[in-house]
């Protein structure tokens, strides 16, 4: 069965999605910003949200999780939470 282990970054704006996005991609440390700008209570951890499989987080989470490139931050990814950056840390198919 697939399994994934993720982090994430989740903040109620596209715009500042995608502001932390490039700073994250120019080499800011994404658990540094996850602890400083992400909502949700993951962000005290970096953002780590442990491993899971299909089906345990929102669909929109889902899809990017189980078929996007692992080690890549994607995102904006809207949720009925806010919006989401999401880099992919491991997976087994």
């Amino acid at each position: 069965m697939a399994s994934a282990k993720a982090r994430h970054i989740l903040v109620a704006s596209k715009d500042t999605c995608l502001d932390l996005k490039t700073k994250i991609e120019a080499g800011t440390d994404f658990a540094e910003m996850a602890k400083e700008h992400s909502t949700c209570p993951s962000g005290a951890t970096g953002g780590a949200l442990g491993e899971f499989g299909p089906g345990q987080m929102v669909p929109e989470f889902d899809k990017v999780v189980f078929n996007e490139e692992v080690g890549k931050v994607h995102g904006p990814i809207q949720t009925q939470f806010g919006f989401h950056l999401v880099e992919i840390t491991e997976r087994t198919d």
